[in-house]
């Protein structure tokens, strides 16, 4: 199949999952600093780029995380780090999914993880994955702690926020434009250091 054509299917299914939504020229900058094409990638690899589509289609890798409005499928570095780990694509959904004891949050998780919406993480693995639901989920609980507003809570909480900001990437536009609404930095990182005293607004 000519490499065009399946091409053109990459980019029509990863408009399936994210909608059609414009490339800025800011958008193409912060993707072109965080991300990698997927053609530049495979070659300093040695992999076959319409072979890497063809698992991509399948299910058995993740979608690129954005497409660049040139047309470039990027993608992040570490794109194959996960597949090595599990000693190989073939192994690749049993040994991530082996990762939660619930399957059917498993089933989910590497339904996101193919998907190619995990553009959230620098580094996208299921501790990574686990460890940014388990902090964003403590920060959004934060208000209903009994000691709220106290100097420990806020401790606790700066805490937490440090490490998620540590986790997270820094989102664009687009990101808000294909996930319907503010990022998880917006709410649990910008906003919480914004609102609670002792803590400064970033990013």
């Amino acid at each position: 199949m000519p490499k065009t054509s399946l091409k053109q299917q990459l980019a029509e299914r990863f408009r399936e999952v994210n909608g059609d939504h414009p490339m800025t020229d800011a958008d193409d900058a912060y993707v072109s600093a965080q991300f990698v094409s997927l053609e530049e990638l495979c070659a300093v690899h040695g992999r076959d780029s319409d072979a890497v589509r063809h698992l991509m289609l399948g299910q058995h890798l993740p979608l690129p995380g954005y497409l660049r409005s040139d047309g470039a499928e990027m993608v992040p570095t570490d794109l194959f780090a996960l597949a090595d780990e599990a000693g190989g694509v073939e192994q690749l959904e049993a040994w991530f999914t082996a990762h939660w004891a619930d399957t059917v949050t498993a089933k989910a998780e590497w339904g996101a993880y193919v998907s190619g919406q995990y553009v959230c993480l620098h580094s996208v693995s299921p501790a990574a994955i686990q460890r940014k639901n388990h902090l964003t989920t403590a920060i959004t609980a934060a208000a209903h702690e009994p000691d709220a507003g106290s100097a420990r809570w806020a401790e606790r909480l700066h805490s937490l926020v440090d490490e998620l900001d540590a986790l997270e990437t820094a989102f664009t536009a687009y990101d808000r434009l294909r996930f319907g609404g503010p990022t998880s930095r917006d709410t649990c990182i910008t906003a919480m250091r914004a609102r609670r005293r002792g803590l400064s607004p970033t990013s």
